[in-house]
Formats: C-alpha cells, structure tokens, sequence
C-alpha cells in the first residue's frame, strides 16, 4: 500500500515539475538579432520585461545574415529574427521559414573616429577616400557575406567613385586593411577606442549610441535617403547566397531594417506580445531616441500574411 502511495507521488511531482519547466520555457522570446539592434533591442527587453515578469526575452546578436544562417543551416530554435536590411529575410530566408516582414526603421552608414585618429584634424567629406588609403592609416569594416553594413560598406565606394568622379576608389580601400575585417560592424568598435583602428565604417546610430566622432557623407552615398533610391541602384555587389557556391546580387538601396516571426516560432504568444511592444509606441521611442529613424506604419509586399494583431503596424503596398 505505502509502495503505491510512494510511486504516485513520485509520478506527480516529476508531472509538476515537467509542467512547470514546460511553463517557463513557454515564458521566453528568442531573439536573432542585427549587431547594430544591441542597444536599442536591449532597451526594450529590460522595459518589456517590467511590464511582463513572467516573460524572459532572450537575445542573440550578431551580423543579420549570420543571424538568418542561424535559422536556415543550423536550425536553432528561434522565434523572432531582426535584420539590418529586410531583404536579408527575403533572400535567405523565404519562404521555407519565414512568410512575411515589417519594414520598421532607417539608418545611414557614416564613418566613426577619435579625436586621436590619425589625420582627424584634417579628413573632410571631400578628402576621406584619399586618407583611408595612406598607409599610416587603418580602418576597418565588416565581412559583406555576414553582415549588410559589409556590403553597404561597399556599395558606399562604389557610389563615391560616381559621386566624386572618380576612378580607383574601389579596389585599393577593399585590398587595404583586410586583417581587420569583423564579423558584424559592432566588433570594430574595441578597435577603434583602442587606437588600434583610427576609422571604421559604421552605422550613425551607433556612432550616437557610443559618443563616437563622426565624419557624416553626402546623402549621394550614405544609402539614407530613400527619394534616391533609383541612383543607388546604380551599384551592386554580389554576396553569398542560400546554397554554398552561390551569389546573391545586391543593388544599392535606402538602408531598412526588417522584423519577422518565423514559421516555426517556438513562443508564439510571447512573440507576438514583444513585436506588439517593439512596433508599438514605446519601441518606436527607444528606436527613435537610438538614432533609428521608426518607419512604421511602413509598406510591406507581404502584408496578407502578417498575423492580425501586428497589421495596424505596416500597410499593403
């Protein structure tokens, strides 16, 4: 009799403690997240996390395709994916894991530096091509086929051979300096306040963020302004693709960050709870205070497939 009673209650408590554990794990969002998204993302986990004890945001930062690659290769568990750029989701993620995106925020690639950096006193907006290539000068900028702020990195030369007219821009500041090429933009930062870097290409909202120097480019080159989005289509780069071996085409575009839920969303109900949060009032705040110019409600071509609670945040393009 007492042997039934001590194996029932063994049953019950390993039910309970599976149901809580079970519970708990419920009660997470799983973030893969774009470098550039630290400060602003972090911001908002520990405010949604006041309104919603219950509920733990756990968030993985690093480059927007890593993070894509995160999801399409090494299939780890992953609710919410936040890009740099939205068409890193198209590309490399639909539709086989994700079926829609909601543009939300803009941005413009700058170049960071320190008062100490050498020739600080002297780089312009006309001049800071010819200062990069002088070879007591180091700079560093992220590795395009991991992260949009590589290739946009790119794109930027590509636009200011145009812009500048002039030839040779391009290849000597992509052959200088390889060995300080990172994975993500944010990675270049300890080498820039270390002296070991004098300039990195970087995001201005950065730049804000962490009280940097910035040398601010022309809107010809910046990949800011959207009304000159045919003539930054005017330069590519080609990156990696879906499978190995293959090339992806990247255009020159206005710079828009992109947020989804993929298909296999693991905390359905958290996930849409914190895009709730992210793409509502007090995350377009954190955004816009981060040096992240909010575009919601924006234009989305997949806007049908939007779950309804999130649809007052874009529109149908």
């Amino acid at each position: 009799m007492h042997r039934y009673f001590f194996t029932g209650f063994v049953i019950l408590l390993l039910f309970s403690c599976s149901n809580m554990e079970n519970k708990k794990e419920e009660n997470e969002v799983v973030i893969f997240s774009a470098g550039s998204l630290a400060v602003p993302l972090t911001k908002m986990a520990k405010q949604f996390e006041k309104e919603h004890p219950d509920i733990k945001v756990k968030i993985e930062f690093s480059g927007s395709r890593t993070a894509a690659r995160k999801i399409s290769e090494l299939h780890k568990p992953c609710d919410i994916i936040a890009s740099a750029d939205y068409s890193v989701i198209e590309n490399l993620l639909m539709p086989d894991y994700v079926d829609w995106v909601v543009p939300f925020a803009s941005n413009e690639l700058a170049i960071a530096y320190r008062t100490r950096s050498a020739y600080a006193n002297e780089i312009n907006a006309n001049n800071w091509y010819e200062i990069l290539q002088r070879k007591d000068v180091h700079f560093g900028r992220s590795e395009p086929d991991s992260d949009p702020c590589g290739y946009r990195t790119v794109l930027v030369l590509k636009l200011a051979e145009k812009y500048y007219h002039k030839q040779g821009i391009v290849k000597p500041l992509l052959q200088k300096d390889k060995s300080f090429i990172r994975p993500k933009e944010t990675d270049l930062l300890a080498l820039l306040e270390s002296g070991s870097l004098d300039y990195i290409f970087i995001y201005k909202s950065i730049i804000k963020q962490h009280h940097l120097k910035a040398l601010l480019l022309p809107d010809s080159i910046n990949l800011k302004n959207a009304s000159l989005a045919s003539y930054y289509q005017s330069v590519s780069v080609d990156v990696s693709g879906k499978k190995p071996g293959q090339k992806i085409r990247k255009k020159g575009a206005p710079m828009v960050y992109g947020v989804a839920m993929t298909k296999a969303s693991p905390h359905r109900r958290t996930a849409l709870l914190f895009l709730q949060f992210m793409l509502g009032e007090k995350g377009q705040i954190i955004m816009d205070v981060s040096g992240q110019t909010s575009l919601v409600p924006s234009p989305s071509a997949y806007f049908d497939n939007i779950p309804d609670l999130l649809k007052p945040f874009a529109r149908p393009l």
